[in-house]
């Protein structure tokens, strides 16, 4: 049965879902770059759904796991001050349903995590994906657990700044946290050290797509370092420095060992002789920005 408008019939097609055709010299159009967006983010969307949707089904576990930071805290708590009274809280109609579908996302989109990660290195990187495999496998075998391993400690730390929060609470004030507003605080800090950990990986991937060099890692290494200690301090939860250092140390170490791979890519590039860049699809090839050059040089100034 066909579908008509005013007698017109009209086709249906999910052709648009297709992956687009990878480019044979890694160059591609302003256009075929928004077309790529697009597939790519339908993927992750249609993985995290299905990801979410199975998660559904475990949402009671899922929860009371996400609950242990808090209940950790509250024990501790308790020990340094028996008098406290916190309780987790759902203040109006919707909140358990937007408790659950809340929980299911996250679940959703840690266990997609492959998914989207490779999603974004193929939009990064299209000509690596068909002229040097080996660094798809590599990317995806370290961004995965560097991402999980971020989000397992920001779980981690959640405790202590949960105890060190809660402590400012004045006497005869009891605390009725709203279950929602605590999971959106747990879901963004666990993200923040995902991501954290995933900072050092990006710097190298810059390199291997061409943007960046390691000798312009090397000129600004102190700043860099200087700028995860502040984002430590800034992303953290709590006013101690524990978990700070947790978040800023291990992004130190990555980023040094970033640098250092950097480094060895660069110096195989030099020996090359031909001073190109790794693949063929990096930014000095990119067809989009060649033509948004042209055209630059062709407006009043250079028409002059």
């Amino acid at each position: 049965m066909s579908l008509t408008i005013k007698g017109r019939p009209v086709r249906l097609s999910l052709a648009w879902l297709k992956p687009p055709p990878p480019p044979v010299d890694g160059s591609m159009t302003l256009f075929e770059h928004l077309r790529e967006l697009r597939y790519r983010l339908v993927v992750v969307a249609l993985a995290v759904l299905v990801g979410m949707v199975v998660a559904w089904f475990f949402r009671d576990a899922l929860l009371a796991l996400l609950q242990r930071p808090y209940n950790n805290a509250i024990a501790d708590l308790k020990v340094k001050r028996p008098e406290s009274e916190t309780l987790l809280v759902n203040i109006n109609i919707t909140s358990p349903l937007a408790l659950a579908l809340k929980v299911s996302a996250l679940a959703g989109l840690i266990v997609t995590a492959p998914i989207w990660l490779y999603q974004v290195w193929a939009f990064v990187a299209p000509g690596l994906l068909s002229k040097e495999k080996k660094w798809t496998l590599i990317f995806l075998g370290a961004a995965t657990p560097m991402f999980l391993g971020g989000v397992v400690v920001g779980y981690v730390v959640m405790p202590k700044g949960i105890q060190v929060l809660l402590s400012f609470t004045q006497n005869g004030v009891s605390n009725l946290q709203d279950v929602n507003a605590y999971l959106s605080f747990l879901i963004r800090i666990m993200l923040v050290f995902g991501i954290g950990f995933l900072l050092p990986l990006i710097v190298l991937m810059l390199n291997i797509v061409g943007v960046i060099k390691a000798s312009a890692l090397a000129k600004y290494r102190t700043y860099i370092i200087f700028g995860t200690f502040v984002f430590g301090a800034v992303a953290t939860p709590s006013t101690d420095p524990f978990s700070m250092l947790l978040l800023a140390l291990p992004m130190t170490v990555l980023f040094i060992g970033a640098e250092i791979i950097a480094h060895i890519l660069d110096r195989r590039k030099s020996r090359r002789g031909d001073g190109d860049l790794l693949l063929a699809g990096s930014v000095d090839a990119d067809r989009a920005l060649k033509d948004l050059g042209t055209a630059d040089s062709s407006g009043p100034a250079g028409a002059s």
